[in-house]
């Protein structure tokens, strides 16, 4: 294995590890001791630890152990290292921490406690997503019942946690908890996506310039990217055009706009935004 693949995979686990790790924290900081219940199977643990007190590690890991053998039965999935690490890592995370923060950070203000909590278990699992890693949990559910019925994957985890949710009424009897975990719901998902869109957001410029040859050298040199040149025809002065399409990154605009502006200010640019680019210097398909 050459060193970069080596660094790549430890940076990759680290960031995981990491994400994880902020998930947990948002539990058992905040979530936990406002007796608020969100989503998943941390959702699930978090009840039957109310009710009788079981750790909320050992629920993790005995539910998400018995999903992976249902899905390996099943489906004949073959789930990577980094899934299993992800069920492991979570369940040890759930078993210790709670030894380490003793004390509600947040006293008496539940949704305080619900949006924070929310947010960081949002931003734990969107770094876990990001590098490759995952917690298991209902999306297992999801490609299971997804194999006998036509219902998108997406549908059936927001169902799954609408009702462990709404179950968490019979705890207390206290609608206030069930509120406050849909608002935990929301808040979780609205910064999961809002983590997954920052990251892989792109843009692709159409650019027609009568000094397309200059902009794309500068392109390819000072910013890294690649770029397509296509021949057209304007259609209204008849004459033969050099289309460059450009794909890139968020954090690449504003190189790529000043070279734009210092070669040709009176270049035609139309810029769409890409909600994911795969290939060389982009993403990898995973799958």
């Amino acid at each position: 294995m050459k060193k970069e693949s080596i660094m790549s995979f430890v940076k990759s686990y680290f960031f995981i590890t990491l994400g994880l790790a902020i998930n947990v924290f948002g539990w058992v900081a905040f979530l936990i001791p406002a007796e608020i219940v969100g989503g998943g199977v941390s959702g699930l643990a978090t009840i039957i630890f109310y009710i009788t007190e079981f750790p909320i590690g050992f629920s993790v890991l005995i539910a998400n152990s018995i999903l992976v053998l249902l899905a390996i039965k099943i489906l004949g999935a073959k789930f990577g290292l980094s899934s299993i690490f992800g069920i492991i890592t979570v369940s040890v995370f759930f078993l210790f921490m709670p030894e380490i923060i003793t004390t509600q950070i947040v006293k008496d203000n539940r949704l305080l406690s619900a949006l924070i909590g929310g947010g960081l278990a949002g931003v734990g699992i969107g770094m876990a997503f990001i590098n490759g890693g995952n917690s298991g949990g209902t999306d297992i559910i999801a490609l299971i019942i997804n194999k006998y019925k036509n219902i998108s994957p997406g549908k059936i985890i927001l169902y799954i946690d609408i009702l462990i949710i709404a179950s968490s009424y019979f705890i207390s009897y206290d609608t206030e908890t069930v509120v406050y975990g849909y608002v935990v719901m929301g808040v979780f998902a609205y910064t999961l996506d809002l983590m997954l869109d920052g990251a892989k957001q792109s843009y692709q410029l159409t650019v027609i310039s009568k000094k397309s040859d200059e902009i794309a050298e500068q392109i390819t040199q000072n910013v890294g990217r690649g770029v397509t040149l296509l021949k057209g025809t304007g259609w209204y002065s008849k004459s033969d055009v050099d289309v460059l399409i450009v794909i890139i990154r968020k954090h690449d605009k504003p190189k790529v706009f000043k070279i734009l502006a210092q070669t040709d200010k009176d270049a035609f640019i139309s810029e769409a935004k890409v909600s994911a680019v795969f290939g060389i210097g982009f993403d990898k398909i995973k799958l």
